[in-house]
């Protein structure tokens, strides 16, 4: 019963400052270009990861397979 007396000391306009329309949008924007932006970032990442693992797969293969002789 006290959290919305306490929360209500600046006049509801919180830590930013007055919302307006063009905060609101522009924070909309903001979030259309992060959400792709992370996507693509981590989906770089992911692939650079599994070609190093692929790598290293190959690499080990390599090496444990016998050399010739019986």
């Amino acid at each position: 019963m006290l959290a919305p007396v306490a929360l209500a000391h600046d006049g509801g306009q919180g830590l930013y400052g007055e919302t307006t329309d063009k905060v609101t949008t522009d924070a909309g924007f903001a979030l259309i270009i992060f959400f792709p932006l992370f996507i693509l970032v981590a989906s770089i990442i992911q692939s650079k990861l599994d070609k190093r693992k692929t790598a290293r797969k190959a690499a080990d293969k390599s090496s444990a397979e016998p050399h010739g002789g019986w």
